[in-house]
Formats: C-alpha cells, structure tokens, sequence
C-alpha cells in the first residue's frame, strides 16, 4: 500500500490544482466605428457604449497665446 513519506506543504498541493494556461483576451468590434475593443467597455476611438455616446472623442483644438 502507498504510503507518502512526508507531509505535504500547502503550496506544493495547490501548484498541482492550479491551472497556468493563459487564454487570450477577448476582443469583440465596436458596432459603431468596427475598430476592435474590450467587451462591455467604451470604445476608445468613437466613444460609444451600446449604441450611445458617453464621451467626447476627437481632437481637441490647441489655444495659442
């Protein structure tokens, strides 16, 4: 019968329960301006969320003295 001949320590036990495969992120198109952008996240380049602009994005002029 198999016997272990030590105790096991807690971090040797839970390196073998992890999981250390890394996927991808996912990425989804904006359906306003088709650029790729997180899910759920206001797009950086139109600044629409769900088809409503929350904030202003463009350029924005200089002032000169």
């Amino acid at each position: 019968m198999a016997v272990p001949k030590g105790k096991v320590s807690k971090a040797r036990r839970n390196s073998r329960k992890a999981n250390w495969k890394v996927s991808t992120p996912s990425i989804v198109e904006c359906p306003h301006c088709h650029e790729l952008t997180a899910p759920h996240r206001v797009c950086s380049k139109c600044g629409y969320y769900d088809g409503v602009e929350v904030k202003k994005v463009g350029k924005e002029k200089k002032e000169t003295k």
